[in-house]
C-alpha cells in the first residue's frame, strides 16, 4: 500500500538555466511582479520578499531544445482574485501576451518569459465550481452544477472591477505569492505516476490516457503536479546545459518526513545527491526534484 506524503507538503522554488540574467532579471522585476532577493555571481534569488519562488542560474551558451521532457509550466498561486486582477492588468499594460483562462476551480492566465519558459498565474476560485476526473474525462462543473469546458476564456472584465484605485501596477507581487504546482512533460505518464505517488507519495488526484496527463496533490489539493506526455512518448531528456528546468523543490514538513520520502527512493535504487539545497532525485524523464524541508 503506497505511504501517502505528509499533507503540508508543499513545493518551493523553482530553478531554471537561463542565457541572459540580466534581461531576465529585468522582466521578472518590470513585468512579472518578482523581486530580486540577491545575487550571487551568476545565479539570482527570486520571490516576493521572503522564500525563494525561483532561482535564475545563467549559462550563456545554453539552447532551448524542443520536443524533449522537461517544465511546461511553473505555476505562482496568488492570495486573491484582486491580486490575480493586479498581475494580468500590469501585464496588459505593458502589452506583454498572456491568455487569460477560466478553469471554473481557478482563474489563471499563462505566459512565457523572454527565454520560452512556460508559466501560469493564477488564484483558486473553489466558490466558482470545481472540476474532478471520471471514468478518464475532465469534468467541470460550476456553483450552479452546469457543466463547463474548464477551459474557456477568462471574464477579464468582470476580474479587473476587483482592483481598487489605490492598487499599483508598478508594486510587486504580494506576501504570501508561493509556488501552488509544476506542470512537467514526461516519457511515459505511468512511469512518472510509478515515482511520484508509490515513491514519493503525492495522491493521484485524476489522470486520463486521452489527454496523456495525471494530475497530483498532498494534502487534497486540486494538484500541485501536472503530468503530461503532449511532447510525444518516449520524448528524451534535455542535453546537459540546456535551458529550462534543472530543479524544482518539494518542501516535507520536517526532517522525520524528509528522510521517509528519501529512504523510500533509495530503496528502489534511485540515485540521490545532497546538495547545499537539499536532496537531489531525478524523475525517470530525468527531472530534477529537489527534497528539503519546507
Amino acid at each position: 500500500m503506497t505511504e501517502s506524503i505528509h499533507p503540508n507538503t508543499t513545493l518551493g522554488a523553482v530553478y531554471l538555466t537561463v542565457s541572459d540574467l540580466d534581461r531576465l532579471l529585468d522582466w521578472y522585476q518590470r513585468v512579472f511582479g518578482f523581486q530580486v532577493h540577491r545575487r550571487e555571481g551568476e545565479t539570482a534569488h527570486l520571490g516576493v520578499g521572503r522564500e525563494d519562488l525561483l532561482v535564475l542560474t545563467e549559462r550563456p551558451e545554453a539552447r532551448r531544445v524542443r520536443g524533449r521532457t522537461g517544465l511546461y509550466h511553473y505555476a505562482v498561486l496568488l492570495p486573491s482574485r484582486r491580486e490575480l486582477a493586479r498581475a494580468i492588468a500590469r501585464l496588459f499594460s505593458v502589452r506583454y501576451p498572456n491568455y487569460p483562462t477560466d478553469h471554473v476551480m481557478t482563474q489563471t492566465t499563462y505566459l512565457d518569459d523572454p527565454e520560452g519558459n512556460g508559466i501560469e498565474i493564477y488564484a483558486d476560485t473553489p466558490e466558482e465550481g470545481s472540476f474532478s476526473f471520471a471514468d478518464g474525462e475532465f469534468l467541470a462543473r460550476d456553483a450552479r452544477g452546469n457543466l463547463r469546458s474548464g477551459r474557456d476564456p477568462l471574464d477579464v472584465e468582470t476580474l479587473l472591477r476587483e482592483l481598487m484605485p489605490e492598487d499599483r501596477l508598478e508594486e510587486p507581487m504580494p506576501a504570501g505569492t508561493k509556488i501552488g504546482h509544476v506542470h512537467l512533460h514526461v516519457a511515459d505518464v505511468n512511469a512518472a505516476v510509478h515515482f511520484y505517488h508509490d515513491l514519493l507519495g503525492f495522491d493521484i488526484m485524476g489522470a486520463s490516457q486521452k489527454m496523456g496527463a495525471a494530475f497530483l496533490s498532498a494534502g487534497g489539493y486540486h494538484h500541485h503536479l501536472g503530468l503530461n506526455t503532449w511532447q510525444g512518448e518516449g520524448a528524451p531528456p534535455p542535453p546537459p546545459g540546456a535551458l529550462g528546468l534543472r530543479y524544482f523543490t518539494v518542501g516535507l514538513p520536517n526532517q522525520t518526513e524528509l528522510e521517509q520520502v528519501v529512504e523510500r527512493v533509495r530503496r528502489t535504487g534511485i540515485a540521490t545527491e545532497q546538495t547545499e539545497y537539499g536532496i537531489l532525485v531525478r524523475d525517470p524523464s530525468q527531472n530534477g526534484v529537489l527534497l528539503t524541508i519546507g
